[in-house]
């Protein structure tokens, strides 16, 4: 599964296939993805957990990384959600997470935070599902992120890279590892991809190529 290189619309397929044919629900794949991205954090020495910042857009990338978060506290890592964007208009799956985390007692912020007093951040911004050029409060984000010099582990995709070009749209994260969900992705495999994402570990989280089971 590793070996196989896929493209933006592929991944949204294969999610697709999974959720609705194979049942497995969009949450479990969140929680899976979560819990790859945490054990990255743990294995990984660059990262180092005292203080944890999950940067969350206000897409399912989002809700990957705000589970992640919720993950780290219950394994008492200090850590701290920074929201971008509106909460009203998250998509369903971004909104449970944050609930969850609200019912849990995690730190939402919303306003720009120093970030010195932060000693690893998750990028879960804009993941697989971006088009368009990173800008507004979202491009002022990433320049903070990438201004403060802290590793960073992205989730499928560094914010502001192409997932089929690797080309970055406006501005993009340098990230030290992306952890990218059960395939890598194209944009990953070239130089600009390649130099904003740092290691890609790919994560088994259980979406599959429709084709890899019916041929067998």
């Amino acid at each position: 599964m590793a070996e196989q290189i896929i493209t933006a619309k592929q991944a949204h397929a294969f999610d697709t296939y999974t959720i609705e044919h194979l049942g497995v629900p969009s949450l479990v794949l969140m929680e899976h993805a979560a819990m790859a991205v945490v054990t990255r954090l743990r294995e990984n020495p660059e990262f180092d957990l005292q203080h944890t910042l999950v940067v969350a857009g206000p897409g399912n990338n989002g809700g990957d990384g705000i589970a992640v978060a919720r993950l780290l506290m219950l394994q008492h890592v200090p850590v701290t959600i920074w929201l971008l964007g509106n909460r009203a208009h998250l998509s369903m799956q971004a909104a449970q997470q944050l609930t969850i985390a609200d019912n849990y007692g995690i730190p939402i912020i919303t306003e720009t935070p120093v970030l010195d007093r932060f000693s690893t951040i998750v990028d879960a911004i804009f993941g697989v599902g971006l088009t368009r050029p990173v800008t507004g409060s979202f491009g002022d984000a990433v320049k903070h992120i990438n201004a403060a010099n802290l590793p960073v582990l992205a989730i499928d995709v560094p914010t502001g890279i192409d997932t089929d070009t690797g080309a970055i749209l406006g501005i993009a994260i340098a990230a030290n590892e992306t952890v990218t969900m059960s395939y890598n992705k194209v944009g990953l495999t070239t130089a600009t991809g390649k130099e904003a994402a740092g290691t890609v570990t790919v994560a088994n989280i259980g979406i599959y190529d429709p084709a890899t089971l019916t041929n067998n």
